[in-house]
């Protein structure tokens, strides 16, 4: 397509300019295209002792992939790749300009640019910046962060989670707006279900306003103590005017309106499942969810007769358990691709930080999958003799 061309050329020539360039992302996937070789790009330009270099970093699920490829016309060939590969979105900053590159539906690219001014930064050992400031005033108000804005030792591995789920988010979110999933044009609308505490509750918000999204928070937990605790947290802050707390489970929680985006972060056992199936009632475009516990496929498998020759897989309490815990999640990305999500399953943290540490990222596309999708999901459960509770909850 030569339109699509020409706005390829345009970003090429934008990203091989280590005078002007000073920062590429490149994330999602493009509608009806193969998944990228990684899940974002980012480009920007270091200096190094053998002089100016064009850094690729690659992110897949785990960890991160660095390229430093010197400066000048040996950078074509990679930028050409990059450009080529079927990412969904490009936010591309220069000195002098924001580039905004999206495809419609129909794989029409459109680049919005902007005029913004900004210095580039090539230093290589920069020190390691923070998603989450760890001296942001929400930080210290939930008691994570000390008074001279420093991580409370004993409260590390709950900013890290946070930090991490966020990681995710923040990018999701953008995506989803691109692809004009989300709405835009009105306030971003967010729900938290099974809030607990609001620590992702109110970092989700602090992050999505820093940048540039109007945002209305719902957190919704059974427990009238959170609730008031949480809306005295944010009346501290003076976010009460954009933020409600829900008393109530998250099967019957009630909301002014359908969520943009739905989280869940350690929701116990069969919670995840009502979370899960209350975004997709509500059609919501975006729904992470990081589960907890899972005991209810465990209690199954117990019970059961396991096919032959799996009964290993169950004979023994903590290998049950595990496998009761990859069982679940794998049935529950079966079960939302049957009603219209695209999912991924992803490590999101360290374990290091939680032992719960697996993330499902489900975007709403609202294609069904085929029938040899939900002929794989009924010859597993069959196999195994389980009930999935999301299935009964969603499925027909």
């Amino acid at each position: 397509m030569r339109e699509s061309t020409d706005v390829r050329d345009q970003l090429g020539a934008v990203l091989t300019d280590g005078a002007q360039l000073v920062r590429a992302v490149g994330s999602g996937r493009r509608r009806g295209a193969e998944p990228p070789p990684f899940r974002r790009v980012e480009v920007r330009y270091v200096d190094l002792k053998a002089g100016r270099h064009l850094q690729i970093t690659e992110y897949d699920d785990r960890q991160a992939f660095v390229r430093n490829i010197p400066a000048g016309s040996g950078v074509e060939e990679p930028v050409d790749t990059l450009l080529a590969a079927p990412y969904g979105s490009w936010h591309v900053e220069t000195t002098s300009e924001t580039l905004r590159l999206r495809y419609t539906k129909k794989g029409k690219a459109l680049l919005h640019r902007s005029q913004e001014t900004r210095e580039q930064d090539t230093g290589h050992d920069r020190v390691k910046e923070r998603l989450l400031d760890p001296a942001a005033p929400f930080l210290a108000v939930l008691g994570i962060s000390d008074r001279h804005g420093r991580v409370k030792p004993s409260r590390q591995s709950k900013y890290r989670q946070v930090e991490e789920f966020c990681k995710i988010l923040a990018p999701a979110v953008d995506e989803a707006v691109a692809a004009g999933r989300i709405a835009t044009g009105r306030p971003l609308r967010v729900v938290d279900l099974g809030c607990g505490n609001a620590y992702l509750t109110l970092a989700a918000y602090h992050l999505l306003t820093e940048r540039g999204h109007d945002v209305r928070m719902t957190g919704v937990d059974h427990s009238p103590k959170a609730r008031l605790h949480n809306a005295a947290l944010v009346a501290e802050l003076g976010w009460s005017e954009h933020f409600s707390f829900v008393g109530a489970g998250i099967a019957e929680a009630e909301v002014t309106a359908a969520p943009d985006v739905v989280l869940a972060l350690h929701a116990c056992d069969t919670a995840t499942d009502d979370a899960l199936a209350r975004a997709v009632g509500w059609q919501a475009p975006l729904v992470l969810a990081a589960p907890c516990c899972h005991h209810d496929l465990n209690r199954q498998l117990k019970e059961a007769d396991p096919p032959s020759p799996y009964a290993v897989m169950t004979r023994y309490g903590i290998v049950r358990e595990r496998f009761a815990d990859v069982l679940t999640d794998a049935l529950r990305a079966s079960v939302l691709r049957q009603v219209g999500y695209r999912v991924e399953v992803m490590q999101f943290v360290d374990s290091a930080h939680t032992p719960r540490n697996l993330l499902l990222r489900a975007v709403r596309t609202g294609a069904p999958a085929d029938a040899a999708a939900r002929e794989e999901y009924d010859a597993l459960t069959a196999a195994w003799h389980v009930t999935p509770r999301l299935a009964t909850l969603v499925l027909p």
